[in-house]
């Protein structure tokens, strides 16, 4: 399920910790014999861990005397349209959690309650500006950023020390790294890369300053047969050339983590915290050893590291909630800077939190330390509600580098693609 949303949002359970439910009585917003209210608060499976959760809980009804709070886990299967009935309803949830790439796609229906109001309450400022981006809709504030992750490079360090090769730090340095490794074992893959992971194609297209989509007058358009898209498909066949991955799948598919890194063979990978944890799992089980090492995406030059998707989630106020006010308290406590600085310190690092200020410091040589250097330079999809109609299979980005890996001229591509896009997006 985790796997599934990376797809949908750019997010996947990269937390361990299990959100659990607080206490609560059955009449949501309405007070009971003893004059108590309750909200309600949805979060998805693997993205509160019970500690945390129950400690926002309590700070929230040491404030807030005689309201309880009842925190509901969802799955990630189906959520989309459950969260567009319950937002419909006379009685959603007070609060809860949306993919960031969804926020824009919710706020347009109505259904989200207009925070713009409430940025001081909130502690807006201090939010990080490419995950407050995909919190704001035309100008307004329709949900606070709550975490973010992006993808980083994994490495065999066996491997890597064999073919006397250390992390680079441009895209240069990438490419004589894959072949020297190529070198050293010809048996192996120096990198592998499906030939449509599309969130790493979207870090090159951003690194050329372009973008999968631009907002032309009133209308949105593609961004894949431009120059720009070129150069990023460019780049991405030559390290693809490296792989023997399939150029029709993406990394789901297989799954690269479990399915094809602990069969060994493989020196590098692009992957999630949550992947890295999987392979290192799987390796393990198979009686192998996990030996990874971490480094950001490269950059052209070496004072900055590519671009990279940074997905995640946010928490909003249905529009349609009985206890308003209350959901907006719930809310600013938990993301501001007391207990997102706790969140980042429970779960290690898997995930960045809304704010510099609240960073976990992780340990030299992590995951999470080379994600916090790469996150840095993060972006997201085109913040539109028609976003979410491009994602859907078959994707047109997907398609576009399935074409241009075949041999098919990127300009011409890039075009058949801008007009899929376009009709979708348009919507």
């Amino acid at each position: 399920m985790k796997r599934k949303l990376i797809a949908a949002v750019g997010v996947a359970g990269m937390m361990a910790g299990v959100a659990a439910c607080g206490n609560g009585g059955d009449d949501k917003g309405t007070a009971d014999a003893g004059g108590a209210k309750e909200i309600t608060v949805w979060v998805m499976d693997g993205s509160a861990p019970k500690a945390w959760i129950d400690e926002v809980n309590k700070e929230f009804s040491a404030k807030h005397p005689g309201v309880t709070v009842k925190v509901e886990v969802q799955a990630w299967k189906g959520i989309q349209e459950k969260v567009t009935t319950a937002l419909s309803e006379s009685t959603p949830p007070d609060v809860l959690e949306l993919g960031n790439t969804q926020t824009a796609g919710y706020a347009v229906t109505g259904g989200l309650a207009d925070l713009t109001k409430e940025k001081g309450k909130l502690g807006a400022d201090a939010w990080q500006k490419t995950m407050l981006a995909s919190a704001e809709y035309e100008g307004k504030l329709y949900s606070a950023p709550w975490y973010a992750a992006n993808r980083v490079v994994v490495y065999d360090k066996k491997a890597f020390a064999k073919a006397g090769v250390t992390p680079p730090t441009t895209r240069d340095e990438w490419i004589a790294g894959l072949e020297k490794l190529k070198a050293a074992d010809p048996s192996s893959q120096p990198i592998y890369l499906p030939g449509q992971s599309w969130y790493v194609l979207a870090g090159f297209v951003w690194d050329e300053g372009g973008d999968l989509a631009v907002k032309d007058g009133g209308k949105w358009k593609g961004g894949l047969g431009t120059p720009q898209a070129a150069s990023a498909m460019e780049f991405y066949k030559k390290l693809q050339s490296y792989s023997t991955a399939p150029k029709d799948k993406d990394e789901a598919t297989p799954q690269q983590s479990t399915d094809i890194v602990p069969k060994g063979g493989v020196a590098s990978w692009i992957g999630l915290g949550w992947e890295a944890g999987g392979a290192e799992k799987a390796l393990k089980e198979a009686g192998k050893e996990a030996d990874f090492g971490y480094f950001p995406i490269p950059g052209k030059t070496a004072d900055k590291p590519g671009t990279v998707f940074l997905g995640g989630s946010n928490l909003a106020v249905a529009e349609r909630s009985k206890n308003k006010e209350l959901a907006k308290e719930w809310l600013a406590l938990a993301a501001g800077k007391d207990q997102m600085t706790k969140y980042a310190a429970e779960i290690k690092g898997a995930s960045l939190p809304n704010q510099a200020a609240a960073n976990f410091t992780p340990a030299a040589g992590s995951f999470a330390e080379a994600m916090g250097k790469a996150g840095v330079n993060g972006k997201i999809t085109p913040v539109t509600p028609g976003w979410a109609n491009v994602e859907t299979e078959p994707n047109p980005v997907k398609e576009f580098m399935t074409k241009v890996l075949k041999g098919e001229d990127a300009a011409k591509a890039g075009a058949d693609a801008d007009k899929e896009i376009a009709s979708r997006i348009n919507k």
